[in-house]
């Protein structure tokens, strides 16, 4: 529109258009100006899950820091790869920062490395839409994808068959101490007996129970290739972690003893993500 007000400017020699068409280019060149000013300053941080799965959909979390002293940002969208929709960042005020969620889905198990990723506005009004690519230097481990299978009869050591008492609260173990209720605690734990014969109620601690240990070997694992019995492994030992069931490691050349907890299970995956990479 702009263009062709100034070809019928030139044409009619209309003074009133030359006026039009000169606070028209004005007005674009203010609006480039604050559009690229917008996208100056601006720092993307990514906050990645403890566990990511191949192929499976994730959320990573995008944190926003605009460094600039005095402007606001405005209307930034953040972008990480061809992913299809973007986090939108209305408002940063200046010095501060904002959180957000990308949704991912990551292909691949093993290491991955993000070393850029790409803003975009449409600030002041849409008359352009200016990026930016951001060097970062953000990592994540993908694991295998659980495929559900039966564990393999050569994994598993057995230690004295029956359940064990872990030193964990549980739900189902025998009487470990009792305490005063707290909120939250369960109303069947209530020890209605003893808290008869005092002011308040007294709750019971259970000790959590855990089965025989399950060792886990990727090569005894079932499946046609190896990306298939590593993902039998990951369900085994996910399944072991629900179950609160010590579970161990045999790889090539290591040995990780059975135990529980969620920092144990997550070190056996990390272990199982670049499994054959080197």
């Amino acid at each position: 529109m702009t263009l062709l007000l100034g070809f019928g400017a030139v044409n009619t020699g209309n003074n009133l258009i030359y006026l039009l068409v000169s606070a028209l280019l004005g007005f674009m060149v203010i609006s480039g100006i604050l559009g690229k000013r917008n996208l100056d300053g601006l720092q993307v941080r990514l906050r990645f899950a403890d566990e990511i799965y191949d192929g499976h959909p994730t959320l990573v979390g995008v944190e926003l820091t605009n460094r600039r002293r005095f402007l606001p940002a405005q209307l930034i969208e953040v972008e990480l790869g061809q992913e299809p929709e973007p986090v939108l960042f209305p408002l940063v005020p200046a010095g501060e920062q904002e959180a957000g969620r990308l949704l991912l889905t990551l292909s691949g198990r093993g290491p991955r490395t993000f070393s850029s990723i790409h803003i975009r506005s449409r600030y002041p009004i849409n008359f352009f839409v200016r990026s930016l690519q951001l060097a970062i230097e953000e990592r994540c481990v993908i694991f295998p994808a659980p495929q559900p299978c039966a564990p393999p009869p050569t994994s598993s050591g057995r230690l004295p068959a029956g359940e064990q008492a872990v030193p964990q609260r549980g739900q189902e173990g025998d009487v470990d101490r009792i305490h005063e209720y707290r909120p939250g605690d369960p109303l069947r734990l209530i020890h209605w007996k003893l808290s008869a014969k005092h002011d308040q109620f007294k709750v019971k601690d259970l000790a959590a129970v855990s089965g025989d240990p399950l060792w886990v070997d990727p090569r005894a694992c079932p499946g046609a290739s190896l990306e298939e019995r590593l993902r039998c492994a990951v369900y085994l030992i996910n399944l072991c972690g629900r179950q609160n069931r010590p579970v161990g490691l045999k790889l090539p050349g290591h040995r990780f003893s059975p135990a529980t907890g969620r920092l144990h299970r997550l070190k056996l995956l990390h272990h199982l993500a670049g499994y054959g990479k080197h």
